[in-house]
């Protein structure tokens, strides 16, 4: 019985160690490729290409869609910071989903709202719309009241409704800096449309300074479950995006802030109702497009322009979101698994679905496994010590190590985060993350796996303080 117990821990320890150095190795060679990246453009003088390109920008006009349900704390800040954009022709949709607060009429108070007679196709199948507003301050800016029926079908309703041939979708707690809409198109009109759907870079707002919709300053908040996700969308955002999307294998572009061909997005179907994510279920559908018509297009991810949204403060919220976002994961790839090494999908199916499979997917199960083999093997004595202290050690290399990395590319590249001791925090801060914020969202994301299984949809109350409130400086 000895000897099968101590076959089957170095079996499984090995098993472990195998993962850790596959995904190990992925993630290094991603971040050569974000270092690449980032090392290329920080020569560039971004502003003065900003000014030289302007005058293409005149034809690309883009309509932003704002679904909100139950946004009455932050949307109206995040309409004045896209009211403040600077880019030459838009107009602003927002689409309330039938929220149960004050959100529609704050919007309308606000902006100072008159019911209107608007032209709309119906190439997507929505819910009701009951009234159209149009402000008289700011012409550009459309108020949609409709029956609830969910963030996909809000925005399924914007994109009826808008009036040019590109739309960017941001949240409604959500907020854009100046330039940002101008960057995030860039891709767009360099490639002369052959890029289809481009993401932006989307940022912790929790403890930054803002009025009237601009950020003033860049704080870091003192709660430090906020910080850890601020160094987890680092991570994510400034390594993983930025190397997929050089090779055209991106399937997840953030539904804060991100931009679309209309018509590409309204061949492929619009965005799916009843599925959770319903941001990643849409860029596969359009990466499944583009092969099935051979056609020659790109879906993107650029880290320079920026959108700063709220997160969550407390561990109850924060459960919610990843066990939320995990399940949406899993759906999409389980819905479109014939996709996975499929040669017809090219490196969408040779890559990206084995990556997200193995690594974003069932990840979480691995690794959580791997946690509870090291406090088995420790109390096992012996010889497990050796194989406990070396999986602990590549622990903290695959957790620690990357995410310092993500931060001093933060701090060389962006500079969004310029005093030397909010960089020494989050250095600092890094090397905790395996001890108990790793450990403890791997097992919210399980729970997303287990959510999955039974066909549990749970979307959880996302509870707002707004980006403006004192209580992000907490």
């Amino acid at each position: 019985m000895t000897n099968i117990v101590h076959g089957f821990m170095w079996f499984f320890g090995g098993i472990i160690f195998f993962y850790l150095i596959v995904v190990m190795a992925i993630y290094g060679s991603m971040l050569v490729f974000a270092l690449l990246k980032i090392r290329k453009e920080y020569t560039l003088d971004k502003a003065l290409l900003d000014e030289a390109h302007i005058d293409a920008f005149y034809s690309k006009p883009v309509s932003i869609i704002v679904p909100a349900y139950n946004e009455e704390v932050g949307v109206i800040d995040s309409v004045r910071s896209l009211l403040s954009l600077r880019y030459p022709e838009f107009e602003i949709i927002i689409v309330n989903d039938g929220s149960t607060d004050g959100t529609k009429q704050i919007v309308i108070d606000q902006f100072k709202m008159k019911p209107v007679d608007r032209f709309t196709s119906d190439e997507i199948k929505t819910k009701k719309v009951l009234q159209v507003y149009q402000s008289k301050i700011h012409p550009q800016c459309i108020l949609i009241d409709k029956e609830n029926g969910g963030k996909a079908d809000a925005l399924n309703v914007g994109i009826n409704h808008s009036k040019y041939p590109y739309f960017c979708s941001i949240d409604g707690d959500s907020i854009l800096e100046e330039t940002s809409l101008l960057r995030v198109m860039k891709p767009i009109i360099l490639s002369d449309g052959e890029v289809i759907a481009v993401g932006g870079n989307v940022r912790i707002a929790n403890g930054i300074q803002m009025q009237l919709g601009s950020v003033l300053g860049m704080n870091l908040s003192k709660n430090y479950l906020v910080l850890m996700q601020v160094i987890e969308y680092l991570r994510a955002f400034l390594m993983g995006r930025i190397a997929l999307s050089k090779f055209n294998l991106v399937l997840i572009i953030s539904g804060a802030f991100s931009v679309f061909s209309k018509k590409w997005v309204i061949d492929a179907g619009g965005y799916a109702i009843g599925t959770i994510g319903e941001d990643m279920e849409l860029i596969v559908k359009l990466h499944r497009l583009i092969y099935d018509r051979k056609a020659k297009k790109r879906i993107e991810f650029v880290p320079d322009p920026v959108c700063w949204t709220e997160a969550p403060q407390t561990m109850s919220i924060l459960r919610k979101q990843r066990r939320r976002w995990h399940q949406g994961l899993l759906e999409s790839l389980w819905k479109h698994k014939k996709m996975t090494l499929n040669p017809r999908y090219g490196g969408i199916g040779f890559i990206s679905f084995p990556y997200f499979w193995f690594v974003e997917c069932l990840g979480p199960l691995i690794e959580l496994t791997g946690y509870v083999y090291i406090i088995a093997a420790y109390f096992m004595g012996s010889v497990y010590y050796e194989i406990a202290l070396l999986l602990l050690l590549m622990f903290v290399i695959y957790g620690g190590i990357f995410s310092i990395f993500a931060v001093l590319f933060e701090a060389w590249s962006m500079n969004r985060y310029p005093k030397i001791s909010d960089i020494f925090r989050m250095v600092l801060l890094s090397f905790t993350e395996m001890f108990w914020y790793r450990p403890i969202t791997l097992f919210w994301r399980c729970e997303g796996i287990f959510n999955f299984l039974r066909k549990k949809s749970e979307w959880g109350k996302m509870e707002r303080v707004g980006l403006a409130s004192k209580e992000q400086q907490k």
